[in-house]
C-alpha cells in the first residue's frame, strides 16, 4: 500500500498492509486531512517520525466484533491502555502509554489503510458525507471548549486566528449565542463565515480592541498569538490555548498574574458532539475544502497546504 511517511523528510513509501490484532481494527481509507499539525511535524514538533496524519474517514474492513466490519467510521487519536489510573477515570487521552495516531508512536492515517482500537471508532451517520466526516476530529477540538470553559449569550468571546481550526471554532461558538468576534489576517479565509452570527475584524483593528473580550480562543499557530490573546482578554478573563507549533515562545507571567487570567490548554474532544453538529447540518466544514488530491500526490498534497491563504488540503486513495 502507499502511505506518507515523515523521516526528516517527506516521501511516498510502499509499506506492508497492517496487520490487525487484539482490540484493533484494520480501516481502509476513504479520505484524510492534512491540519496544521501535520506540517509543524515537518518542522521538527514532537519528534515524530513515520506515517503523517491523524483527521481520516474510512470503512472497517477487519475487527474484534463482527458488526464492525463494513462501517463508515471516524476515529478518536489517543489509543489508551484502558488499565492506568487516567484511564480508569475516562481520561484516556492523559494515558501515560497512549501512541496518538501520525503524532506520538503511532503511524498516521496518509496511507491506504490505518488501525486503531475499536474502542476509538465512532460509525458515522449515513446523513453525513466523507467530506463532512473528515473534519470530525476538529469539529471535536472546537467542542472542547464547551466542555472547558463556559460560554453564553451573557459573554464576549473572539477567536484569534482565520485558519482551518480557527474558522471551525468560530463556526461551533456561534451557537452558543455569545457575542462572537473572530480575528484574522485575511478577509477572504473569514468569508468562509460571514453568514454565521459573529463579528469579522482584521488584525489591525483587533489591536485596539484590549481588554474587550471575556474568552479569547487563541487559534493562530503563531507565538505572536498567545501576546495578542492576553492584550484582549478581561481581567479575571480565560484564554483557552488551540495552538501547538515547533518553537518556544516567550513567556511574561506578570499579566496572567497581576489580572488573575485563566489559561486552559485544550486539545481534542468528543467526537459525539462533533458529529452531532454534523448530523444536523449546524456547521459547514466543506466550505474550507480548497484541493483534494490522491494519496500518490501527497508531496504536491503538503506544498499546497503550506502555502499562505490556502485551507483544507484532502487526500484520498
Amino acid at each position: 500500500m502507499r502511505a506518507l511517511v515523515f523521516d526528516s523528510e517527506l516521501r511516498i513509501e510502499d509499506q506492508p498492509k497492517p496487520a490487525r490484532s487484539g482490540r484493533e481494527c484494520l480501516i481502509r481509507l476513504l479520505k484524510a486531512g492534512i491540519c496544521n499539525t501535520d506540517l509543524e511535524i515537518t518542522k521538527g514538533y514532537f519528534g515524530f517520525t513515520g506515517v503523517l496524519g491523524h483527521e481520516f474517514v474510512g470503512v472497517v474492513e477487519a475487527a474484534p466484533t463482527a458488526s464492525m466490519v463494513g462501517q463508515r467510521v471516524v476515529g478518536e487519536i489517543n489509543a489508551a491502555c484502558q488499565a492506568c489510573e487516567y484511564c480508569q477515570k475516562g481520561l484516556q487521552r492523559h494515558c501515560p502509554e497512549r501512541t496518538v495516531l501520525g503524532i506520538l508512536r503511532r503511524d498516521g492515517a496518509l496511507r491506504e489503510f490505518l488501525t486503531l482500537p475499536e474502542e476509538n471508532l465512532h460509525v458515522v451517520p449515513e446523513s453525513i458525507s466523507d467530506e463532512e466526516a473528515v473534519f470530525t476530529e476538529p469539529i471535536a477540538a472546537a467542542c472542547e471548549i464547551l466542555d472547558q470553559v463556559p460560554i453564553g449569550p451573557e459573554h464576549h468571546a473572539a477567536v484569534l486566528g482565520d485558519g482551518k481550526l480557527g474558522l471551525l471554532i468560530a463556526m461551533v461558538l456561534s451557537h452558543t449565542g455569545c457575542k462572537l468576534t473572530l480575528v484574522g489576517k485575511h478577509a477572504a479565509k473569514m468569508d468562509v463565515v460571514k453568514d454565521y452570527p459573529l463579528q469579522r475584524v482584521t488584525l489591525d483593528v483587533a489591536t485596539e480592541l484590549n481588554r474587550s473580550f471575556d474568552v479569547i480562543v487563541e487559534a493562530t499557530g503563531s507565538p505572536q498569538g498567545w501576546e495578542l490573546a492576553l492584550r484582549l482578554v478581561k481581567p479575571r478573563g480565560t484564554v483557552v490555548l488551540k495552538s501547538t507549533f515547533h518553537g518556544e515562545i516567550a513567556f511574561n507571567p506578570a499579566p496572567i498574574v497581576v489580572d488573575e487570567i485563566t489559561v486552559v490548554g485544550s486539545p481534542c474532544g468528543r467526537f459525539q458532539a462533533a458529529l452531532a453538529l454534523l448530523g444536523k447540518g449546524a456547521i459547514h466544514p466543506v466550505r474550507l475544502v480548497q484541493h483534494t488530491l490522491p494519496l500518490h500526490q501527497g508531496l504536491k498534497a503538503f506544498d499546497l497546504a503550506r502555502q499562505p491563504g490556502v485551507l483544507k488540503v484532502l487526500l484520498e486513495p
